[in-house]
């Protein structure tokens, strides 16, 4: 079976850090978030994996490469232009960029898996693969109940007793959502989806692709299934999860480096004076980081490659990214 990321997008929502990085790329524990996401694909099972890029794609393109690193095989599908020797991305929305994947190369043969690329999950496939099968659906979303005052931010969806999907809001308000179960961005479909995308044009799927196959009466199905679930679709988001994968609320997330002591990893090169700090996990501390005497620090608190907390400083409840100083005092 075969896979696909949607790793197109601009990440607005993450601004400012998604300026200079895309969204797939962000480091969560040191490892980007995609990497996260390819894990457990391979995981599941699924080993050829496209992935679709826009906004900044050779950071993603140069860091992954054809997946052999990771134990899978990638194909990349660029979305944009070539201008002189820079690249001008031009995303074709979701849907869209899973039409010209196949258009482009014919890649998807028998039922695949799509996920966006922003998300972490800790998920048997099986079960919704399983249920997709026995259901003979054309499309199968993944969905999760979140607190009422979220709806805004889902594609919010309403099923029949058969698990049939009879209506579906594109991130409706609040006092319009007809239900608190949501759409995770976790997709399985048959081939024969592409007969429902239009060849040309920005196409996405949960404004457009889902609510047409409802319109059209087509076999749509959603599953709810109890996992772990973390969309890092804004900056709270992302520091939401970096927090969890701190406190070992993450199975799939574990800080990198050696646990020197209960809650405080360090990465290779990584130094703190003990003796002199006080340190009150969970804390990482990345490779080449210096923490000096007198410092304090209390978790959670995530401290990048590169880093020093001079003497005296204090650093409570943070995140500090590569290559920063935190001066004395």
């Amino acid at each position: 079976m075969k896979g696909m990321v949607l790793a197109a997008g601009q990440g607005t929502r993450v601004r400012p850090l998604t300026y200079a990085t895309p969204k797939p790329m962000l480091s969560l524990l040191g490892k980007p978030i995609l990497e996260h996401i390819i894990g457990f694909l391979k995981k599941s099972g699924i080993s050829e994996i496209a992935i679709n890029t826009s906004h900044l794609s050779e950071q993603i393109e140069s860091y992954f490469r054809d997946g052999s690193r990771h134990g899978v095989s990638l194909l990349f599908s660029f979305e944009g232009w070539k201008d002189g020797d820079v690249l001008v991305g031009q995303a074709l929305g979701s849907a869209g960029g899973l039409r010209r994947v196949q258009d482009r190369y014919g890649f998807f043969d028998s039922t695949f898996v799509v996920m966006c690329g922003d998300a972490l999950i800790d998920l048997d496939l099986s079960k919704a693969l399983a249920f997709h099968k026995e259901h003979g659906a054309l499309a199968t979303i993944i969905t999760k109940e979140v607190p009422k005052e979220e709806v805004f931010r889902y594609g919010v969806v309403v099923t029949d007793t058969d698990g049939r999907v009879v209506s579906f809001q594109e991130k409706p308000k609040v006092e319009e959502a007809k239900s608190t179960m949501v759409n995770t961005g976790i997709y399985i479909f048959e081939p024969e989806i592409f007969n429902h995308i239009p060849a040309k044009g920005v196409y996405d799927i949960g404004g457009q692709l889902l609510p047409s196959l409802i319109e059209k009466g087509q076999g749509f199905y959603a599953i709810t299934i109890p996992f772990d679930w973390i969309d890092v679709g804004s900056v709270s988001d992302f520091w939401r999860a970096t927090q969890a994968g701190l406190r070992g609320e993450l199975p799939s997330v574990t800080p990198p480096g050696e646990e020197v002591r209960p809650g405080i990893w360090l990465s290779p090169g990584a130094q703190i004076d003990f003796d002199s700090c006080d340190i009150k996990g969970p804390v990482f501390l990345g490779s080449g980081s210096i923490v000096y005497s007198g410092a304090t620090i209390e978790g959670p608190t995530y401290i990048g490659s590169q880093v020093e907390i001079c003497k005296g400083a204090v650093v409570k409840n943070s995140f500090i990214d590569d290559y920063c100083t935190i001066g004395s005092g």
